[in-house]
């Protein structure tokens, strides 16, 4: 058998790992990771942390797991982790769930919206609209799903959408609006204006809003707002996040959905076949982290703006234009004023002109928008500030 044949390919070309013959590439993240590894350069592409969660988290795996908290969860997710979430969305957002009938415990955000989108999309008539350019995984899953993927450009340098490209692209074929808010790869923050008018066109068109909001607790400038708490987007919102990002701990793998009972339900029929539960020992204490004190989840957020503004001043001084950030892990440049024509090909020469790894954002857009971001990098602040330092020396480097 030359070539295998099945929904693997879709889903490989979705996300733009097909190679001309037929067969599977490598992501963006393992090919730079593996860049960084070879050649002792600092590793600011792939968007995990360096440093572990609070201590009162881990110490709460550590007893679950000598608690004999071993076995197969319960397929929802511990009732505590259900109660969890809600109590947290209801403390922060003002958000009423009941625990039992509008939250489900997933493997990480990423298999809630995998599953959330193979449980919502009905054929290949259905779209997806997403804002542009969008984490690698949305793309794989909607092409897995079978639908059609729709892409909203965000803007450079303040990475918002243009209201009208919106309002074309979403219509009475869309059968989801993906929202990912904090944004990732730009580290943006959707605006009002913008939110309303997912909100507006979602009732207009009668799509289902979903959002990924892993980053709520990575906001720079103000609280995050869902789009949940919207007066008229509460009955047709599926909202996902994770314990990963907000307490640095992205190797548990534990996430929720949450939202109307009937849409998790369906999330869950899809999700009870894909991994059935997750990691047992970690959903009693991701519950203790969703309830740990106010100044924890402030002091996350101060801590990131800092990093973020240490990396942007390396940023700057070695001659780039950089976009600020209003969240998430990520600062987002143009490389042409360094001389750059294309971000893959830069970032693959980074690690040799600065010992510093980046990825390009060329990465996460369909291959008839590359053009609008073809000299665009994102970098990672998610690592220890000496790191962060050592990381704006080597870049400031390049411009002596």
């Amino acid at each position: 058998m030359q070539q295998i044949p099945g929904a693997w390919q879709r889903t490989a070309r979705g996300a733009g790992l097909l190679a001309p013959d037929g067969s599977a590439i490598p992501t963006i993240f393992a090919e730079m990771s593996a860049l960084a590894a070879s050649t002792g350069a600092l590793n600011l592409g792939q968007g995990f942390p360096d440093e572990d969660g609070p201590e009162a988290v881990l110490d709460a795996a550590r007893e679950a797991i000598a608690a004999g908290i071993n076995q197969y969860a319960p397929g929802r997710g511990f009732p505590d982790l259900l109660a969890a979430v809600a109590e947290h969305q209801k403390r922060f957002y003002g958000i009423d769930l009941d625990p039992g009938r509008e939250v489900l415990v997933t493997v990480g955000a990423t298999e809630a919206l995998a599953a959330t989108l193979l449980a919502l999309i009905d054929g290949p008539d259905d779209e997806v609209v997403v804002f542009e350019p969008y984490y690698d995984s949305y793309a794989a899953c909607i092409a897995l799903s079978g639908a059609k993927l729709v892409p909203v450009p965000l803007r450079w340098p303040d990475f918002q959408p243009d209201l009208e490209q919106l309002a074309s692209a979403v219509t009475d074929r869309t059968r989801v609006i993906l929202v990912n808010d904090p944004h990732n790869p730009t580290g943006s923050v959707f605006s009002s204006e913008a939110r309303d008018e997912i909100v507006r066109l979602a009732h207009r068109h009668d799509a289902i809003i979903v959002t990924d909001e892993v980053y709520e607790h990575l906001v720079f400038d103000g609280p995050h707002v869902p789009i949940a708490t919207h007066p008229d987007a509460a009955d047709r919102t599926l909202t996902i996040s994770s314990a990963g990002k907000t307490f640095s701990l992205t190797g548990w793998k534990t996430g929720w959905v949450s939202g109307p009972a009937e849409l998790v339900s369906a999330v869950m029929a899809v999700k009870q076949f894909l991994t059935y539960v997750g990691g047992s020992p970690f959903q009693p204490a991701a519950a203790v982290g969703l309830r740990l004190p106010d100044t924890f989840f402030a002091s996350v957020a101060s801590e990131m703006a800092a990093k973020a503004r240490l990396l942007g001043t390396g940023l700057r001084a070695a001659g780039f234009d950089v976009s600020s950030p209003g969240g998430s892990y990520f600062t987002v440049v143009n490389a042409a004023p360094l001389g750059a024509t294309d971000a893959d090909a830069f970032c693959r020469e980074l690690p040799a002109r600065a010992g510093v790894v980046g990825i390009p954002l060329t990465a996460f857009v369909t291959p008839a928008h590359r053009d609008r971001y073809a000299t665009l990098v994102r970098f990672a602040a998610c690592k220890r500030v000496e790191v962060l330092a050592n990381a704006a020396e080597r870049l400031a480097g390049m411009a002596r």
